[in-house]
């Protein structure tokens, strides 16, 4: 039985784009206590794979974590076998606030040690033992008090673009670099002080809500459904929208706007702009932000040496690349010294 992809992203996305169909890009996630996650796994491939379900889903001994794209005609099919799963009955679903038939080009249904990599050997902490939800407008409420510290528990290029206004943004390359030095820097406020985060969908900040209170902090919330949720319902009940520019996003739209305005600005220039790119030399493919003017002139390259490599004939490239290893391990997010403006 088929347990993988055998078409390509390319072949993938010319037949979405013959078939015409509107589709729905989802994530959802849910800490749980999962026995044999091999054949979860499996179990969910065989099922969404049935059903045209596309996406990057990771499955652990501790839970789900899930981004998809859904065919709109198939939605209901796929959350009633979502309801079928005793731990996923109801389980929130965060709908892309901007949406594109093209955000996922393969089902991916990877097993790994865990959903959220946290670089933590602690297992003393109950994950399921999480800090209070809040909504939209509690949570507009709660970051107007002078006894809250709000906290992005997010990256240093995700909050570069988009973040709520007064947030502590963590210069971080990782969730891991994060949890240590929020501790470290309100170590002596555990007790006096509300601890507030928020994150893309809510799986970071659950995760770091139940670490923080096993490390003693008394007054711990989470903004429930992270920004995605809560761009939904400021729109829809009118609320104050209190996060400012775009919201990172991990699939081919990279992000979406949650107001119009534009706190960053391009890694090569300097002008204001808040588009990320990866570099079109894929033996690079650093994702940094770039403007259209400098996109038109660097051939939508990070460098004149990568636009040079770009420039080569393909199999020349190919030959270049041979026997390189590149990852975001060498190729940090936006932190190459190549980049004159970068944050």
């Amino acid at each position: 039985m088929q347990l993988y992809n055998t078409l390509s992203a390319k072949e993938r996305a010319s037949l979405i784009k013959e078939a015409g169909k509107e589709r729905l890009t989802i994530s959802f996630y849910k800490y749980a206590r999962i026995g044999n996650i091999s054949i979860f796994r499996n179990h969910l491939f065989i099922h969404w794979n049935e059903l045209d379900v596309l996406g990057r889903i990771y499955v652990a001994h501790e839970g789900i974590n899930a981004q998809l794209s859904v065919p709109a005609e198939n939605f209901e099919e796929f959350k009633k076998h979502l309801d079928g799963i005793s731990f996923l009955k109801n389980v929130r679903l965060n709908i892309a606030i901007e949406q594109d038939n093209l955000s996922f080009l393969k089902l991916k249904v990877k097993v790994r040690n865990k959903i959220v990599a946290d670089g933590l050997n602690d297992n003393t902490f109950d994950v399921t033992n999480k800090g209070i939800h809040v909504d939209a407008e509690q949570f507009n409420k709660l970051i107007e008090d002078p006894d809250t510290v709000l906290v992005d528990m997010r990256n240093h290029y995700e909050s570069e673009i988009g973040h709520f206004k007064n947030a502590v943004t963590p210069d971080v390359d990782t969730f891991r670099d994060s949890l240590d030095i929020i501790e470290k820097d309100l170590q002596n406020h555990k007790e006096d002080k509300k601890l507030v985060m928020y994150c893309t969908g809510g799986i970071r900040c659950e995760k770091a809500s139940a670490y923080y209170k096993h490390k003693g902090f008394k007054q711990v919330y989470q903004l429930e459904g992270g920004i995605i949720e809560y761009a939904r319902q400021v729109k829809k009940q009118n609320l104050e929208n209190k996060f400012k520019g775009k919201n990172f996003v991990f699939d081919h739209r990279r992000s979406e706007r949650i107001s119009n305005d534009v706190i960053a600005n391009c890694h090569q220039c300097g002008q204001a702009c808040d588009t990320h790119e990866n570099c079109a030399n894929e033996a690079c493919h650093l994702l940094f932000i770039q403007c259209e003017e400098c996109a038109m002139k660097m051939d939508n390259c990070c460098s004149v040496a990568c636009q040079e490599v770009y420039n080569l004939p393909y199999e020349e490239q190919k030959l270049l690349r041979r026997g390189k290893e590149v990852s975001n391990k060498i190729f940090k997010k936006g932190r190459s010294e190549v980049l004159k403006y970068k944050r």
